[in-house]
């Protein structure tokens, strides 16, 4: 009887430990299935830039400065392959940066805000931005839930040992940051 009893606990804490891990492992493939939401509008980004590029271009060829800067965060994604990695995260984040500092250069220049080229180009990149932004959110909250489960008793007694550790959030370049935290500019009349 005493060896049913034995039998029975370690078959519990055996099936417990099957559900931990089973749990992580969705959790992880949660987070990485969000991460492929990014990616597919990141890569449309990704792909619009040479075209922005090209359209500003025209109108402020001499800015080379921020042509490099876009070009050179643009070959680093691409050289960060694919995934949810740190170093792609933040080659991603370079890359929004110096895009702003390009949108901040059309800013100054009239003829090309009228251009219908750059408008529809604008359009497409606030379209693809806008969508970036709501799987980034919804990427970030798959990472924070498996980040929680990884650290939480007695979850953490097996993730370190089968290879379960915390992930990085995908969070906004200092550039974007700046942006975003800036004030809109507001001008009535002339």
């Amino acid at each position: 009887m005493d060896l049913w009893v034995i039998l029975a606990i370690l078959a519990g804490l055996a099936g417990f430990l099957v559900i931990l891990y089973n749990r992580l492992v969705a959790l992880r493939q949660s987070r990485n299935n969000a991460f492929s939401d990014i990616d597919v509008q990141l890569k449309q980004r990704y792909n619009l830039v040479p075209q922005l590029v090209e359209t500003v271009k025209g109108y402020a060829g001499h800015e080379k400065e921020i042509f490099e800067n876009v070009t050179e965060a643009r070959a680093r994604v691409g050289q960060a392959g694919s995934g949810a990695g740190e170093g792609r995260m933040k080659a991603e984040g370079l890359l929004g940066g110096a895009m702003m500092g390009l949108l901040a250069v059309a800013e100054n220049y009239p003829d090309l805000k009228a251009d219908q080229n750059f408008q529809r180009l604008m359009s497409e990149l606030s379209d693809i931005e806008n969508k970036i932004a709501a799987a980034r959110r919804f990427f970030n909250n798959a990472t924070n839930e498996y980040n929680t489960a990884v650290q939480q008793f007695p979850a953490n007694l097996i993730a370190g040992p089968f290879g379960f550790s915390t992930e990085a959030f995908f969070e906004l370049s200092d550039a974007e940051q700046e942006l975003v935290q800036k004030a809109p500019e507001v001008k009535f009349g002339s």
